[in-house]
């Protein structure tokens, strides 16, 4: 498939793309600054809908010239790029950038017929992870079904363009896919950061004590790449373990008293259920950080 990729500067983006490119699908970046992956980049601004339509309707490489047929066509079009938390700038400035940002990429996708889209939500979206103080789940593990009610405007933005993907959905018939994607892991972040998380287990709990492989994130685009006709659907993206050493029970009993469980937990378990991935388009996970720390 040709893709047309947003944000694959970004720590997910990069293993994302190399990911699908090793699959063979051919990947256009577009950002705002350079990748330096091997693959073809256009430099733009995605708060500016003209540069956003442009990017996805011209040639990206020289060699797109040689068959003289036109400028080729996307299957499909990743959206990752955004402000990727709060506290970087302003609260008002990382909405207004991942809000009008999704809108012109979706926007742009499905005005040039371009009949998928997957974009990046996040954990967030569940108001755990920027909550002032602690604000617990209202039930576990957490599923796409719990309430979307943050106080953060990173998680308003992510919440917003949900709205806004469904809404294009439902006027266009795309297939528009979100990924509520868990904290994303670098396989070198294993032995650099998970000692510390074996250490104190309070550390993951603004992350529903989940995780993402980078790698396993690249392997669920690809499956949503690979499944057509859902219409619009999110998803939960985490790994089918937890991201402390310790017990689900222990984690119940010293974060989640009084937190309804939904059903029996196996000893490590993710808080942060991804069954639907894989009923839906067949994600499998296969990456963690118990294949570096004992």
């Amino acid at each position: 498939m040709r893709v047309f990729f947003t944000g694959g500067s970004g720590k997910a983006g990069k293993h994302a793309i190399t990911h699908l490119q090793g699959l063979g699908h051919v990947v256009v970046n577009a950002d705002l600054v350079p990748s330096g992956l091997d693959v073809s980049e256009l430099l733009i601004d995605l708060t500016d809908a003209g540069q956003v339509i442009g990017a996805m309707s011209q040639f990206t490489d020289f060699h797109e010239l040689d068959a003289g047929t036109g400028v080729p066509r996307y299957d499909a079009v990743v959206h990752f790029a955004a402000v990727p938390r709060v506290m970087i700038g302003t609260d008002g400035e990382c909405f207004r950038i991942n809000t009008q940002s999704t809108y012109n990429v979706i926007e742009a996708a499905v005005k040039l017929g371009i009949p998928k889209v997957i974009f990046a939500s996040s954990e967030t979206t569940y108001g755990v992870c920027f909550a002032d103080g602690v604000v617990k789940p209202d039930y576990v593990p957490v599923d796409e079904d719990h309430p979307t009610v943050p106080h953060d405007s990173y998680a308003m933005s992510k919440v917003c363009n949900e709205a806004t993907a469904r809404s294009f959905q439902a006027r266009t018939g795309a297939d528009i896919y979100g990924l509520r994607i868990n904290n994303v892991i670098e396989p070198d972040e294993y032995a650099t950061d998970f000692p510390a998380f074996m250490d104190d287990p309070a550390r993951r709990r603004r992350n529903i004590f989940a995780y993402i492989d980078a790698r396993d994130l690249g392997h669920m685009v690809d499956c949503c790449l690979k499944t057509d006709g859902l219409g619009y659907q999110v998803f939960n993206v985490s790994n089918d373990d937890m991201s402390v050493g310790i017990r689900s029970g222990e984690v119940i009993a010293r974060f989640y008293q009084g937190v309804p469980v939904t059903h029996d937990m196996r000893p490590d378990e993710t808080f942060y259920a991804n069954d639907k991935a894989k009923r839906m388009v067949g994600f499998a996970p296969r990456y963690g950080w118990r294949d570096v720390l004992s």
